[in-house]
């Protein structure tokens, strides 16, 4: 699969955006299972570091890098958060970097890392552990919501970009969701995300035609606790603009104690 996410068409752009937030930007790695995993992170600084910050989880699509899906910039979305995007492995199917999408796939490697991170990044911030979310696109969007399958206690909500839901992969317990899908979606076919917001709705306990949340955007289940929200786009597989901005504010509207603000 070639990269999913569109690489800065500027150079200089690129060059300039990276020096600012370079004194924000570290990369962290742990041992999981005797491999070597990675991750740039990105954390507040000054008096936001005082108080608890929230803290986002951030998966690239199959083949790509965390060099490139950095650019996404949710960091810049939600400055006052600690934001980790983390590096997969090439995997046994194609040998391009991604994420396990089913439980024991891989002997679980990147569940396990996600618990490594967290209880590393806990020791190294002041993490809210309310305010803990997941997001990612394409086939890390598929890891999303296996997180949602198997760490639901750990996370406030979730925010999967061009997603497919594997069969295996059974949705528990209530969390806020927010879907960004693309009609003309060649590689992650509309119908399969389509798939996937259904089984959201079910687990959220949601139905009907929803309302309207701004331009292609739907929400079902409002003031609900659990809402799903979707923001169906009419390109293709892509991480459009605006999307980590949605995301972001999403994100903030939900906490485990308390469901919404």
């Amino acid at each position: 699969m070639t990269r999913q996410i569109r690489r800065l068409a500027f150079v200089a752009l690129a060059i300039a955006l990276s020096a600012r937030s370079a004194s924000a930007a570290e990369v962290l790695t742990w041992n999981v299972d005797g491999q070597t995993r990675r991750a740039i992170v990105y954390s507040p600084s000054g008096k936001s570091t005082a108080r608890e910050m929230p803290l986002i989880f951030s998966f690239h699509g199959r083949g790509d890098d965390i060099q490139n899906f950095q650019h996404t910039d949710m960091h810049r979305a939600w400055p006052e958060a600690i934001v980790v995007y983390f590096q997969g492995l090439p995997s046994e199917r194609g040998g391009f970097s991604g994420w396990q999408t089913e439980k024991g796939q891989d002997n679980d490697r990147d569940l396990k890392l996600v618990d490594a991170a967290f209880r590393s990044l806990d020791e190294k911030f002041r993490i809210d552990h309310a305010r803990i979310y997941a997001t990612g696109f394409s086939n890390g969007a598929a890891f999303t919501y296996l997180l949602w399958a198997e760490r639901a206690s750990v996370f406030a909500a979730y925010a999967p970009v061009a997603a497919r839901l594997r069969p295996s992969v059974q949705l528990k317990q209530p969390k806020p969701i927010l879907q960004v899908a693309g009609r003309t979606d060649l590689q992650i076919l509309f119908a399969d995300q389509q798939t996937a917001i259904e089984a959201a709705m079910r687990a959220d306990g949601v139905s009907g035609k929803g309302a309207s949340c701004g331009s292609g955007c739907t929400i079902y289940g409002s003031g609900s606790s659990a809402p799903v929200m979707t923001w169906i786009h009419p390109g293709g597989h892509e991480y459009p603009e605006g999307t980590s901005e949605r995301i972001a504010k999403f994100f903030s509207a939900y906490a485990l104690s308390s469901g919404g603000k």
